[in-house]
């Protein structure tokens, strides 16, 4: 990169911040929409708790406070809710019984589809008229950049991945505002 790019670059990342900033706000929407069509009062912290119980099929509370990355005890409590509304259940773990299996029941289950139904076809709807390479490649840019890789590294190592080499230090990722470019 030149210096003479230096103010074009600028402004695309500012102009792609700021759709990302939008695609979030969407986002927090619609996961609040969801956390109150599964229970009324119900925030969105708690229905990310849900929903990775759900995608998970089964997670001990402690691998689950790893993969949300939140605090053990507030994940305890969340849990203990989100079973009194009948959304989970909790089992011993039978390699640790001091440890607790989390499972979505079948009323999760049944609430969870019921909260998502309205939204399920958006992004089908949205991308219906986009031609197929435009998806792959979406798709393609956005996985390099939450890996912090340069695209098409993966193509070139032929892994379908970034390559390891090919990927920033975890300093210097694309998402570290402060990285060089």
């Amino acid at each position: 990169m030149t210096t003479d790019d230096l103010p074009a670059r600028t402004e695309a990342v500012r102009a792609l911040e700021a759709q990302f900033g939008e695609l979030i706000n969407r986002m927090r929407r619609v996961l609040t929409e969801n956390a109150q069509r599964v229970s009324p009062g119900m925030l969105p912290g708690a229905y990310k708790v849900f929903t990775t119980v759900v995608n998970r099929e089964r997670i001990s509370q402690s691998a689950l406070a790893e993969v949300l990355m939140v605090d053990k005890g507030q994940l305890s409590r969340t849990a203990r809710e989100l079973e009194q509304l009948g959304l989970i259940q909790r089992e011993s773990d039978p390699d640790d019984g001091r440890a607790s299996i989390l499972s979505p029941t079948a009323l999760g289950l049944e609430r969870l589809a019921a909260a998502r139904a309205p939204q399920e076809h958006t992004l089908m709807g949205t991308l219906r008229d986009w031609p197929l390479d435009d998806i792959h490649n979406l798709t393609r840019l956005l996985h390099a950049l939450s890996a912090g890789a340069l695209p098409g590294a993966e193509a070139a190592a032929g892994t379908g991945t970034p390559a390891s080499d090919d990927r920033a230090p975890a300093s210097q990722s694309l998402l570290d505002p402060v990285a060089p470019a």
